[in-house]
């Protein structure tokens, strides 16, 4: 096991600088209405930074191109950043099976579009980035290239657009490395209070999110933060583990409390606390998003779906806001996303689209980053341009 870089511990020495490392002992049977008690909230300071909408209207490759130069430009640019630097992109690809839902393929829809994964590596190259790495927790054991290549991507495009300089990782296991690296959760956590991932997320100097514009049944909404809930590799938290070859999801250990994790892994905080996966899931995703935050965000709202995250969910239905969401903090970012889909960032726990805890909220609470949107500069177009409301304002209960 190895443990955090010093890159890692200098930013949550920085966090802490800012007044935004709360000291305090985390109480215990919490509520989902209350939410977790008795950790310092510090939501007042917690850290800002710009948020770039750009209108976007396809998928095209000039287009998106043209849009995403845009953004990063209206939030400084990325070229400091990862010139000369091993960047990992994180990618959406969720599902057990990536089934098409309205006569469109998942990539359309529900996960990562390959042309903006094309766009992204184009750019990070042209910026000087010594190596791209495509990252995610897959549920098959075959190659990543194959895996994608027969959901009908252009692989070869990809990395040609990279300047021949990526690769593609599977993250649900140690893969290649030979152990696994912990990262401590800077406050000490809501459910756990650290985690073992794949040690690519520990040798990278950059770490972006790439995610798309969604609800979520647990979370209520997901974007650039709850897209690192896959980071957590099933060979350790998936129904199976502990196995290096599992190929099941983590709805045992993170949703419903019922499994614990493997000898040696960091085990619960309490885990008498309340179990059900409308608490359980939002706090996990802001232990695992604190843990390794992201360093940019980039949220596809181009084509997405409403009322879930995937084709398993009822009720979901084709959107198409077209819009593009980039900013350096996740939370931030996250927050001016959900106003964009009609919600409130702020809402209270268990207040829609929130069905449990708000996780912005338990971020911002934390001081990773404000979900206020008073307090974000907002560059490109605004918010009230650019609102798409996924579903009517109505309770969590409802």
């Amino acid at each position: 096991m190895t443990t955090q870089t010093t890159r890692r511990r200098m930013l949550f020495s920085t966090i802490a600088g800012l007044g935004c490392w709360p000291i305090a002992v985390r109480a215990a049977g919490a509520t989902a209405a209350e939410g977790p008690a008795a950790l310092s909230d510090r939501s007042a300071d917690a850290p800002t930074a710009p948020v770039a909408i750009i209108r976007c209207q396809s998928y095209e490759p000039k287009v998106f191109r043209q849009a995403l130069d845009k953004a990063l430009d209206l939030i400084g640019g990325i070229k400091k950043l990862v010139e000369n630097k091993t960047v990992t992109v994180k990618l959406n690809l969720t599902g057990l099976a990536w089934k098409p839902v309205f006569g469109l393929p998942a990539y359309e829809t529900y996960q990562t579009h390959p042309n903006t994964v094309a766009a992204l590596c184009a750019v990070l190259s042209q910026a000087g980035a010594r190596q791209i790495v495509l990252v995610e927790n897959l549920y098959w054991e075959k190659p990543f290239e194959k895996v994608l290549i027969e959901a009908g991507w252009d692989v070869a495009a990809i990395q040609e657009a990279g300047g021949n300089r990526v690769c593609f990782e599977d993250t649900r296991n140690r893969g290649k490395f030979p152990g696994y690296s912990r990262f401590k959760v800077p406050w000490g956590g809501f459910v756990y209070p650290a985690f073992d991932l794949n040690q690519r997320f520990e040798k990278t100097d950059v770490l972006i999110s790439l995610a798309k514009l969604k609800q979520h049944a647990c979370a209520g909404i997901t974007a650039a933060v709850k897209n690192f809930f896959g980071n957590a590799p099933t060979a350790l938290y998936g129904n199976a583990a502990p196995d290096q070859r599992g190929l099941d999801h983590r709805t045992a250990m993170f949703h419903a409390g019922t499994k614990r994790v493997p000898e040696g892994v960091p085990p619960e905080l309490d885990p008498g606390q309340p179990k059900g996966q409308f608490v359980r899931v939002p706090r996990v995703v802001a232990d695992i998003f604190g843990a390794r935050p992201s360093d940019l965000n980039i949220v596809d709202g181009i084509r997405s779906i409403s009322g879930g995250e995937g084709h398993w969910n009822r009720g979901i239905a084709l959107v198409e806001p077209k819009v593009l969401i980039v900013g350096r903090n996740g939370v931030c970012t996250d927050a001016v996303g959900t106003a964009v889909m009609g919600f409130d960032p702020q809402a209270r726990h268990a207040e829609f689209p929130f069905q449990g805890d708000n996780h912005l909220q338990l971020l911002a609470s934390v001081g990773v980053g404000t979900n206020d949107l008073k307090r974000i500069e907002v560059l490109g177009t605004p918010i009230k341009e650019a609102v798409f409301p996924y579903q009517p304002q109505r309770t969590a209960k409802q």
